[in-house]
């Protein structure tokens, strides 16, 4: 018999629910919720609330934003001979964090994964086909997916997709290069180690 009152239980499964969350933490999260203000409470369920509803996918690199274009393509001060390809929206949020970066982002939003039945058309890669073909001012493309097999799978493919687009003027296209260990992603490497990875990327 479970002790819990019902409204409780059901905070603490939908906690759960979200990824890297256990049952301790969840509980831990959903008994701090019982001791906050009502109006803070409110607040915090009213954000998330409208959280899908007050955001959008820019049109231009696919970024999460509250409207489109996203502060970063309507930057005329950003490099737009440089374009970096990244897996989710938060890899933006890390690579800004440097201030290495002054170029245009494409969010993929997902990588190749065939186990997964995650192919081409179930993320943005025609979508930056597209920016690539019908822009002359991109020199260089920057692919920052993660060091995994589904990121190194995802870079092959976009560089290749690149080549068969037959461009009248050579691309460079580049990978992120030392200081990001195989294995690990974009979103959780520390300010130093993305500088580090974008200054020392390679042609590939």
């Amino acid at each position: 018999m479970d002790v819990l009152p019902k409204p409780l239980l059901r905070v603490i499964e939908s906690f759960e629910s979200l990824p890297g969350i256990g049952p301790k933490t969840a509980q831990r999260l959903a008994f701090y919720l019982l001791s906050v203000p009502q109006d803070q409470l409110n607040r915090f369920s009213e954000a998330v609330k409208v959280l899908k509803t007050t955001t959008v996918l820019c049109d231009v690199c696919k970024n999460i934003t509250e409207a489109s274009p996203c502060i970063i393509c309507r930057n005329h001060n950003r490099d737009t001979s440089i374009i970096c390809v990244v897996k989710q929206a938060t890899d933006i949020v890390s690579i800004e964090k440097t201030g290495t970066f002054h170029g245009i982002y494409h969010v993929l939003h997902g990588e190749l994964d065939p186990l997964n039945n995650i192919g081409p058309d179930e993320i943005y890669i025609q979508d930056l086909l597209m920016r690539i073909k019908n822009s002359s001012l991109i020199n260089e493309v920057i692919i920052a997916t993660n060091p995994t097999m589904e990121g190194e799978a995802t870079a092959m493919y976009i560089q290749q997709q690149i080549y068969a687009l037959q461009l009248p003027k050579q691309i460079q296209i580049t990978r992120l290069a030392h200081g990001l260990p195989v294995g690990s992603d974009v979103e959780y490497a520390d300010e130093v180690t993305l500088r580090r990875a974008l200054e020392g990327r390679r042609a590939v």
